[in-house]
Protein backbone atom coordinates (compact mmCIF):
# COMPACT_ATOMS: atom_id res chain seq x y z
CA UNK A 1 0.00 0.00 0.00
CA UNK A 2 2.82 2.41 0.93
CA UNK A 3 4.71 1.54 -2.23
CA UNK A 4 1.61 2.17 -4.34
CA UNK A 5 1.02 5.52 -2.61
CA UNK A 6 4.65 6.51 -3.10
CA UNK A 7 4.45 5.65 -6.80
CA UNK A 8 1.27 7.72 -7.13
CA UNK A 9 2.89 10.69 -5.38
CA UNK A 10 5.95 10.53 -7.63
CA UNK A 11 3.71 10.38 -10.68
CA UNK A 12 1.65 13.35 -9.52
CA UNK A 13 4.70 15.42 -8.61
CA UNK A 14 6.22 14.69 -12.00
CA UNK A 15 3.01 15.86 -13.65
CA UNK A 16 3.45 19.21 -11.89
CA UNK A 17 7.18 19.35 -12.70
CA UNK A 18 8.23 19.20 -9.05
CA UNK A 19 11.91 18.21 -9.07
CA UNK A 20 13.87 16.72 -6.18
CA UNK A 21 15.62 20.06 -5.71
CA UNK A 22 12.28 21.83 -5.53
CA UNK A 23 10.99 19.20 -3.13
CA UNK A 24 13.98 19.69 -0.84
CA UNK A 25 13.35 23.44 -0.79
CA UNK A 26 9.66 22.92 -0.08
CA UNK A 27 10.48 20.66 2.87
CA UNK A 28 13.08 23.03 4.32
CA UNK A 29 12.37 25.21 7.38
CA UNK A 30 11.57 28.15 5.10
CA UNK A 31 9.55 26.07 2.62
CA UNK A 32 5.81 25.88 2.21
CA UNK A 33 5.58 22.28 3.43
CA UNK A 34 7.11 22.96 6.84
CA UNK A 35 5.17 20.84 9.29
CA UNK A 36 4.03 22.37 12.56
CA UNK A 37 2.06 20.43 15.15
CA UNK A 38 2.55 19.10 18.66
CA UNK A 39 5.46 16.93 17.51
CA UNK A 40 7.16 19.61 15.40
CA UNK A 41 7.24 22.89 17.31
CA UNK A 42 8.44 26.36 16.40
CA UNK A 43 10.76 28.36 18.62
CA UNK A 44 9.26 31.32 20.43
CA UNK A 45 11.45 33.67 18.38
CA UNK A 46 10.28 32.34 15.01
CA UNK A 47 8.71 34.98 12.77
CA UNK A 48 8.58 35.11 8.94
CA UNK A 49 10.44 38.05 7.38
CA UNK A 50 8.05 38.55 4.46
CA UNK A 51 4.71 39.20 6.17
CA UNK A 52 2.25 41.42 4.30
CA UNK A 53 -1.42 42.27 4.49
CA UNK A 54 -3.31 40.67 1.57
CA UNK A 55 -5.62 42.99 -0.32
CA UNK A 56 -8.83 41.23 0.72
CA UNK A 57 -11.87 41.89 2.84
CA UNK A 58 -11.15 41.14 6.48
CA UNK A 59 -12.94 40.94 9.81
CA UNK A 60 -9.98 41.69 12.08
CA UNK A 61 -6.66 43.52 11.95
CA UNK A 62 -4.60 40.33 12.42
CA UNK A 63 -4.60 38.98 8.88
CA UNK A 64 -0.97 39.12 7.76
CA UNK A 65 0.50 36.27 5.73
CA UNK A 66 3.77 35.48 3.99
CA UNK A 67 3.90 37.27 0.64
CA UNK A 68 3.25 34.30 -1.68
CA UNK A 69 0.44 33.01 0.52
CA UNK A 70 -1.10 36.49 0.65
CA UNK A 71 -1.04 36.78 -3.15
CA UNK A 72 -2.67 33.35 -3.43
CA UNK A 73 -5.33 34.35 -0.92
CA UNK A 74 -6.17 37.39 -3.04
CA UNK A 75 -6.66 35.11 -6.05
CA UNK A 76 -8.79 32.71 -4.01
CA UNK A 77 -11.09 35.41 -2.64
CA UNK A 78 -11.41 37.05 -6.07
CA UNK A 79 -12.39 33.72 -7.65
CA UNK A 80 -15.00 33.09 -4.95
CA UNK A 81 -16.59 36.41 -5.82
CA UNK A 82 -16.26 36.17 -9.60
CA UNK A 83 -17.19 32.51 -10.03
CA UNK A 84 -19.77 32.02 -7.32
CA UNK A 85 -20.73 35.46 -6.04
CA UNK A 86 -19.43 34.65 -2.54
CA UNK A 87 -17.66 37.17 -0.33
CA UNK A 88 -15.03 35.72 1.97
CA UNK A 89 -13.32 37.48 4.88
CA UNK A 90 -9.82 36.95 6.23
CA UNK A 91 -10.03 36.76 10.00
CA UNK A 92 -6.82 35.44 11.54
CA UNK A 93 -3.49 35.00 9.79
CA UNK A 94 -0.07 35.29 11.39
CA UNK A 95 0.09 34.98 15.18
CA UNK A 96 3.21 35.37 17.24
CA UNK A 97 4.22 32.79 19.82
CA UNK A 98 3.09 35.13 22.60
CA UNK A 99 -0.29 35.76 20.99
CA UNK A 100 -0.84 32.01 20.70
CA UNK A 101 0.23 31.56 24.31
CA UNK A 102 -2.40 34.08 25.42
CA UNK A 103 -5.12 32.39 23.36
CA UNK A 104 -4.13 28.96 24.68
CA UNK A 105 -3.95 30.07 28.32
CA UNK A 106 -7.33 31.76 28.08
CA UNK A 107 -8.92 28.66 26.55
CA UNK A 108 -7.47 26.37 29.20
CA UNK A 109 -8.59 28.70 31.97
CA UNK A 110 -12.15 28.86 30.66
CA UNK A 111 -12.50 25.13 29.94
CA UNK A 112 -12.78 22.44 32.58
CA UNK A 113 -11.83 19.64 30.20
CA UNK A 114 -8.14 20.03 29.31
CA UNK A 115 -8.19 17.39 26.57
CA UNK A 116 -11.17 19.02 24.91
CA UNK A 117 -9.50 22.42 25.08
CA UNK A 118 -6.34 21.10 23.43
CA UNK A 119 -8.44 19.71 20.57
CA UNK A 120 -9.63 23.24 19.87
CA UNK A 121 -6.53 25.38 20.44
CA UNK A 122 -2.87 24.75 19.64
CA UNK A 123 -0.19 25.06 22.29
CA UNK A 124 2.20 27.97 21.76
CA UNK A 125 4.79 26.93 19.19
CA UNK A 126 2.42 24.35 17.72
CA UNK A 127 0.22 26.66 15.67
CA UNK A 128 0.43 26.98 11.90
CA UNK A 129 -0.59 30.60 12.31
CA UNK A 130 2.94 31.36 13.54
CA UNK A 131 4.19 30.28 10.10
CA UNK A 132 2.24 33.01 8.33
CA UNK A 133 0.89 30.34 5.96
CA UNK A 134 -2.53 29.81 7.52
CA UNK A 135 -5.71 31.85 7.47
CA UNK A 136 -9.02 31.50 9.26
CA UNK A 137 -11.81 32.40 6.84
CA UNK A 138 -15.31 33.70 7.52
CA UNK A 139 -18.36 34.21 5.30
CA UNK A 140 -19.41 37.40 7.12
CA UNK A 141 -17.57 39.96 9.26
CA UNK A 142 -19.42 38.91 12.40
CA UNK A 143 -19.59 35.18 11.63
CA UNK A 144 -18.35 32.57 14.08
CA UNK A 145 -15.50 30.14 13.59
CA UNK A 146 -17.25 26.83 14.08
CA UNK A 147 -18.00 23.60 12.23
CA UNK A 148 -21.23 25.04 10.80
CA UNK A 149 -19.08 27.02 8.34
CA UNK A 150 -18.35 23.78 6.52
CA UNK A 151 -22.04 23.44 5.60
CA UNK A 152 -22.46 26.98 4.31
CA UNK A 153 -22.31 27.63 0.58
CA UNK A 154 -19.08 29.55 1.09
CA UNK A 155 -17.56 26.77 3.19
CA UNK A 156 -18.47 24.14 0.62
CA UNK A 157 -17.01 26.23 -2.20
CA UNK A 158 -13.83 26.77 -0.19
CA UNK A 159 -13.41 23.03 0.47
CA UNK A 160 -13.90 22.25 -3.22
CA UNK A 161 -11.72 25.00 -4.68
CA UNK A 162 -9.01 26.08 -2.21
CA UNK A 163 -6.52 23.63 -3.74
CA UNK A 164 -6.64 25.46 -7.07
CA UNK A 165 -4.91 28.39 -5.40
CA UNK A 166 -2.40 26.44 -3.31
CA UNK A 167 -4.40 25.97 -0.11
CA UNK A 168 -5.68 22.92 1.73
CA UNK A 169 -8.33 22.44 4.38
CA UNK A 170 -5.85 21.49 7.07
CA UNK A 171 -8.03 19.91 9.75
CA UNK A 172 -10.70 17.64 8.30
CA UNK A 173 -13.10 15.86 10.64
CA UNK A 174 -11.85 12.39 9.77
CA UNK A 175 -8.20 13.32 10.41
CA UNK A 176 -8.40 14.28 14.10
CA UNK A 177 -6.50 11.18 15.26
CA UNK A 178 -3.58 12.24 13.07
CA UNK A 179 -3.65 16.04 13.37
CA UNK A 180 -4.76 16.01 17.06
CA UNK A 181 -7.07 18.94 16.32
CA UNK A 182 -10.82 19.11 15.91
CA UNK A 183 -12.54 19.75 12.57
CA UNK A 184 -11.82 23.29 11.34
CA UNK A 185 -13.42 23.92 7.93
CA UNK A 186 -12.47 27.61 8.20
CA UNK A 187 -8.70 27.01 8.57
CA UNK A 188 -6.79 26.92 5.29
CA UNK A 189 -3.05 26.34 4.91
CA UNK A 190 -0.89 27.41 1.99
CA UNK A 191 1.37 24.67 0.54
CA UNK A 192 1.70 25.86 -3.05
CA UNK A 193 -0.40 24.91 -6.06
CA UNK A 194 1.41 21.71 -7.03
CA UNK A 195 1.31 20.18 -3.55
CA UNK A 196 -2.25 21.33 -2.95
CA UNK A 197 -3.32 19.59 -6.16
CA UNK A 198 -1.56 16.38 -5.11
CA UNK A 199 -3.08 16.52 -1.63
CA UNK A 200 -6.51 17.10 -3.13
CA UNK A 201 -6.06 13.94 -5.18
CA UNK A 202 -4.68 11.85 -2.32
CA UNK A 203 -7.03 13.21 0.38
CA UNK A 204 -4.57 12.58 3.22
CA UNK A 205 -3.40 14.80 6.11
CA UNK A 206 -0.33 16.96 5.67
CA UNK A 207 1.44 14.86 8.33
CA UNK A 208 1.25 11.73 6.19
CA UNK A 209 2.14 13.58 3.00
CA UNK A 210 5.25 15.21 4.48
CA UNK A 211 6.38 11.91 6.00
CA UNK A 212 6.04 10.25 2.61
CA UNK A 213 7.90 13.05 0.83
CA UNK A 214 10.74 12.94 3.36
CA UNK A 215 11.07 9.22 2.72
CA UNK A 216 11.09 9.71 -1.04
CA UNK A 217 13.66 12.51 -0.78
CA UNK A 218 15.87 10.40 1.49
CA UNK A 219 15.69 7.42 -0.88
CA UNK A 220 16.61 9.62 -3.82
CA UNK A 221 19.58 11.04 -1.89
CA UNK A 222 20.84 7.56 -0.99
CA UNK A 223 20.51 6.35 -4.57
CA UNK A 224 22.31 9.45 -5.86
CA UNK A 225 25.10 9.01 -3.33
Amino acid sequence: MIAQLAALVMSLLAAFSVSLNTLAADLSPSGYLILVNRDYRLQSSYMPDDLVYPNVKHSSSAYQMRADAAAALEELFAAAKEEAGYTLYAHSGFRSYETQRNIYDRKIKNTRNLNQARLLVADPGCSEHQLGLAMDVKNSPDGSLNSAFGKTKEGIWLAENAWRFGFIIRYKEEWTDVTTYAYEPWHIRYVGKAHAAVLQELDIPLEQYVELLRSLAADAYIEGD
